[in-house]
């Protein structure tokens, strides 16, 4: 299920409900990377903060909690003392410390972060553009790659 869609169909449910059978959510839903993930134990909550069990952040984003930091496969992150609390990790404070951006519906318990920077390869840093695929007019595949040493223009359009 695609992210603004989940959105939407969230808001539209919680819409539907009576402001007086809605109890506090104790739960969260985690829009990252294309997935949505409910953790059952979200912790203490609020309009700032989003606190998970430690064991919950590898399904969430694929990081582990290790002596040395936050890591995931050889990316380590050092984690101050105060993102931690007996079982439950801060991880709205991570977010933010690693440059994600953070959009919050506390009272519905839906979080959406972006995209890790740092997870997304070193073509930024050498300014060299990812190697993909489309259809050109006559519908053969061309390679970004087919052009190699040659000026490109790439034009993308959306429709939302």
């Amino acid at each position: 299920m695609r992210r603004r869609d989940f959105i939407r169909l969230a808001g539209a449910a919680a819409a539907a409900i009576p402001s007086t059978l809605k109890a506090a959510p104790r739960g969260a839903t985690i829009l990252y990377d294309d997935a949505a993930t409910v953790v059952n134990d979200a912790g203490p909550t609020d309009a700032a903060a989003l606190w998970v069990r430690k064991s919950d952040l590898p399904r969430i984003n694929k990081f582990e909690l290790k002596p040395q930091g936050a890591c995931r496969d050889d990316i380590c992150i050092p984690i101050p003392a105060n993102m931690t609390r007996g079982g439950y990790f801060n991880y709205s404070a991570f977010a933010k410390k690693v440059g994600q951006t953070v959009v919050a519906d506390a009272d519905e318990g839906v979080w959406s972060l972006g995209e890790m920077q740092m997870l997304r390869g070193g073509f930024l840093k050498s300014r060299v553009a990812p190697d993909f695929a489309l259809p050109d007019r006559r519908g053969r595949t061309v390679h970004l790659s087919d052009f190699k040493g040659k000026k490109v223009l790439v034009v993308t359009w959306a429709s939302w």
